[in-house]
């Protein structure tokens, strides 16, 4: 007689090899929600832990840069700013960059800062880098309140400052800045489990992309003093997204519609490819990390 016990079986999960390249497995994410929540805690607690002024330096860190900014590029460079008080220009396009790159910084380490857990217990690898990313967010809300602060203050004491209209898609834009850290970041982490060297390079190649995103100047600005090279900003997503954050913001600027689809492509581009590179990758980088 043949014994029908184990067909009656539920299991609760089953573990079994992944068919696709591009599997995003939201239910198996959503399954481990309460391991994601407890990343993105400690994202938030350990990033400052055992410093002096703790979590202020999400306030500082920005407050510095941008007077800095103010500095160098609007007082010595004499940088205009289409009317609106340079700390506050500075301040919108720095709030926005610190957000994609700690976000990338972050994520392109995913393997390397966590093999000791990989190498220990199962759950979705993607829960990482998601982590990563949405405690930037929080981190993000806080910087864009003082920027909000500094918004009301400058308001306030006579400086005709209006949000355009399509400040309502803000957190698309928001969103798509996310996505494209997160491939990004996959891509990289991906390659540093074989190129240590890349770290380094990171380093050194996220300093040099700040420049090129428009973070303390307009495209304005470069398209009419080098026009022969100002392609090479065009073509970076990073820039039309911090353009298009302070015209939603600051009503300052222009955007182009095209531009925007272009980094929407990119966007989904990067962030299919990373997906990709990141399940091939998590099967067999404990052997070479």
């Amino acid at each position: 007689m043949q014994d029908n016990t184990n067909d009656n079986k539920t299991w609760k999960f089953t573990i079994s090899p992944k068919s696709n390249l591009v599997e995003l497995n939201l239910k198996e994410v959503w399954n481990y929600r309460d391991l994601l929540v407890l990343f993105i805690k400690r994202d938030i607690v350990t990033i400052y832990k055992q410093t002096i002024l703790g979590p202020l330096w999400y306030l500082i860190q920005p407050l510095f840069t941008a007077v800095i900014f103010t500095i160098i590029f609007n007082n010595v460079a004499e940088i205009d700013t289409d009317g609106i008080p340079p700390f506050l220009y500075n301040l919108a396009g720095i709030t926005i960059w610190n957000y994609f790159k700690d976000c990338l910084l972050a994520t392109s380490d995913t393997f390397k800062s966590n093999q000791h857990i990989f190498g220990k217990v199962y759950f979705p690898r993607l829960i990482l880098p998601l982590s990563v990313v949405l405690s930037n967010l929080i981190k993000f809300c806080i910087q864009l309140v003082v920027f909000v602060a500094f918004y009301i203050y400058y308001v306030s004491n006579g400086v005709e400052i209006l949000p355009n209209k399509l400040i309502v898609f803000f957190p698309i834009l928001v969103l798509t800045m996310g996505f494209f850290s997160l491939g990004l970041g996959m891509i990289i982490s991906s390659m540093v489990t074989k190129y240590r060297d890349l770290v380094f390079l990171l380093q050194f190649g996220v300093q040099l992309l700040m420049y090129l995103s428009l973070v303390a100047y307009p495209l304005s600005l470069i398209q009419a003093k080098l026009p022969t090279l100002s392609w090479i900003v065009e073509f970076n997503p990073m820039a039309h997204i911090i353009e298009t954050s302070r015209f939603m913001l600051l009503n300052s600027g222009e955007i182009s519609l095209n531009w925007i689809i272009y980094t929407v492509i990119v966007t989904i581009i990067t962030f299919l490819v990373g997906l990709v590179i990141f399940n091939r990758t998590e099967k067999r980088f404990i052997d070479t990390i």
